[in-house]
């Protein structure tokens, strides 16, 4: 009779799992990245937190002269107007 051991069954498993390692794991970490790819757009395509979404600022909420101050802003479009230093200062920065 043939002397059967644990070792001896899991030899062939041992050899075949040493020569596929590296497939096996790029396997397992282009599906992790399916996954999160795919929760990813998940989340980003789910629209009815937006539909149900009502904002706490009420809209009258502004006085006059916030609204004047938000006016005087600049918009990107539009060149910055050059920075003036105050007198008796120099800029450390500038050569």
């Amino acid at each position: 009779m043939k002397n059967i051991t644990l070792s001896s069954l899991f030899k062939p498993l041992g050899r075949l799992l040493r020569s596929i390692h590296m497939t096996l794991f790029i396997v397992f970490i282009v599906a992790c990245l399916t996954v999160a790819v795919l929760f990813l757009n998940t989340i980003l395509n789910d629209t009815s937190a937006a539909d149900t979404y009502t904002s706490p600022i009420d809209a009258g909420s502004i006085d006059q002269t916030t609204l004047d101050r938000i006016k005087e802003l600049h918009t990107s479009d539009e060149a910055v107007p050059g920075i003036t230093f105050p007198e008796g200062r120099i800029n450390p920065f500038a050569e």
